[in-house]
């Protein structure tokens, strides 16, 4: 025991020692650690002083980096390609329909929203894009610039266009805070500010109020980085919800990463610098090869250099006559270059030679070290390098995986889209809809419980890609048979239609096969089917 108490007693007069993450990440004595001083601050300080320089460094990467216009584009296509469509789901149970009723309540309305949705002059204020085309505008410049905005804006109506709705797209740079509030400034202008006639603060734009809620966006007429615009830049203020409607007037469009932020962060932002560094390696690569692939000529002579020896090319002077050729003239006429080019002969000057180093290219490794970039930049951005690179050479399972793995990132983004555009959208068209009588719903302004049920909606878009279709549906049929899901839900995932109506033109098809005297042709596309409450298929 008296070891013990020595212990102790050391323990009681020792100095602290350090512990815990003292030793390990939030060490400064270990070597890799000594000058690793990170300094987070503020969102407001972290994301939204450096919004500009990430949106600008965000899309000269999407015009002049491949992989960041696959990464882009590829978002694009899987989370909305051509559209997001409407499929109305009511809450039956609420309003107290039957089936029936409830059916034919949703085909009517959705009719009424395509005939808003599908024209671009009933929707779009600008005229360019129905609502589908707003999808994809609206979730690319998301990606690209970190948010973008639709201001909702009411219009006069005629006879072909019964509704004033219309959406305005915003692009993020547009959204800033005013001069005249601004109280910190940067190269393009003031980030923050307060609004003096209520004391609220600005944000980049996003005015908030003493408990951090956002109720108003302050829009330019200009964009700041547009030098030669003559037109005197002045700022709207815009709240984000209706006095009188309660409406939202302004949608925004983002993806937050950290509390208390306003503005978001394009989705290469995080893998800007390898984007970068990797479109620097593949110009060099390529202009190296280009280098190497040239055979030039290089004479050393006394004579003129404006000679032109037989088959040379370029202009010159013979016997004092200028000879212009323009078709193969040189880009530069400046006598202190010379330029390479396929079977080109060119003069040096007496004394003059050329050296080179040795061009010997494509580096040795060079795919190898593409695609292990490609494969930790997609692992920031949640998209594997196959569908970076558009590269399925591995096996189907590790394809497959690769597919599953991006669309749990394709989802996630489509619901986000749905959840601040496109049901907001729907639910501020629908109550003019019904304020104006083309649909009756009952209630719907009178309490938010009915109206939500109303409101209730599915949007369908592209589903997942399929390696082997045949063993896909193979899974599904067992899946549906053991009840794990159900068919409208195998419809919709590989499909992206809905069953009940596919069920109902199937019956309609196979009435039209028995009146031709095809019954051969039912029996065998029902093969599949349950005979007795048995599913061939899934039993085999």
């Amino acid at each position: 025991m008296l070891w013990r108490r020595l212990l102790l007693r050391y323990r009681g007069t020792a100095a602290p020692q350090a512990s815990g993450y003292s030793e390990a990440g939030a060490s400064y004595k270990r070597r890799a650690l000594r000058a690793f001083f990170p300094n987070s601050n503020s969102p407001s300080s972290d994301i939204h002083d450096n919004a500009d320089t990430l949106r600008q460094r965000s899309r000269m990467l999407y015009m002049s980096a491949p992989v960041a216009t696959s990464a882009i584009n590829t978002n694009r296509t899987k989370v909305v390609g051509t559209g997001l469509t409407l499929k109305s789901t009511i809450d039956r149970d609420v309003l107290g329909l039957a089936p029936e009723a409830a059916k034919e309540w949703q085909t009517k309305t959705e009719a009424e929203f395509r005939l808003w949705a599908e024209n671009r002059r009933s929707c779009d204020a600008m005229g360019l894009n129905n609502f589908y085309g707003l999808q994809q505008l609206a979730l690319k410049s998301w990606l690209m610039s970190g948010d973008v905005f639709a201001v909702v804006k009411i219009h006069d109506t005629d006879k072909l266009h019964p509704y004033a709705l219309r959406l305005h797209l915003v692009e993020a740079d547009r959204v800033s805070t005013p001069n005249r509030y601004g109280s910190a400034i940067d190269v393009i202008g003031y980030t923050v500010g307060k609004n003096p006639d209520n004391g609220n603060q600005i944000l980049d734009g996003v005015e908030v109020d003493s408990s951090g809620a956002v109720v108003a966006y302050h829009i330019r007429n200009t964009y700041p980085h547009e030098w030669l615009n003559s037109e005197e830049t002045v700022w709207q203020r815009v709240e984000a919800i209706g006095k009188k409607t309660g409406l939202p007037q302004v949608l925004h469009i983002m993806e937050s990463e950290r509390p208390d932020q306003y503005r978001g962060v394009p989705l290469v932002a995080p893998i800007i610098e390898p984007l970068l560094q990797l479109r620097r390696y593949t110009e060099s690569e390529l202009l190296s090869a280009l280098i190497q692939s040239y055979f030039t000529a290089w004479i050393v002579s006394e004579a003129p250099k404006d000679a032109i020896p037989l088959n040379e090319v370029g202009g010159g002077d013979l016997g004092g006559v200028p000879v212009e050729n323009p078709k193969t003239d040189n880009a530069s006429h400046s006598e202190n270059e010379y330029e390479m080019g396929p079977g080109q002969v060119t003069h040096l000057a007496e004394g003059e030679d050329i050296k080179f180093g040795n061009p010997n290219v494509p580096t040795a490794g060079f795919e190898q070290f593409v695609k292990t970039l490609c494969k930790l930049m997609g692992g920031a951005i949640e998209m594997p390098y196959e569908l970076l690179l558009k590269e399925f050479n591995a096996s189907y399972s590790a394809s497959r995986a690769a597919l599953l793995e991006a669309w749990e990132g394709f989802k996630m983004r489509r619901t986000w889209l749905v959840d601040s555009f496109c049901q907001p959208a729907y639910e501020i068209w629908l109550s003019e809809a019904v304020a104006r009588g083309r649909v009756i719903a009952p209630g719907f302004f009178d309490d938010p419980l009915v109206r939500a049920a109303w409101c209730g909606a599915r949007w369908i878009g592209p589903v997942q890609g399929s390696l082997d279709p045949k063993k896909e549906v193979d899974a599904a049929i067992l899946q549906t048979h053991h009840g794990f899901r159900t068919h409208e839900q195998v419809t919709r995932e590989m499909g992206g239609g809905d069953w009940e109506e596919n069920a109902e033109q199937l019956a309609r098809e196979n009435e039209m096969l028995k009146a031709a005297g095809s019954e051969g042709v039912i029996e065998t596309t029902a093969s599949t089917t349950t005979q007795g409450g048995t599913n061939n298929a899934g039993n085999e």
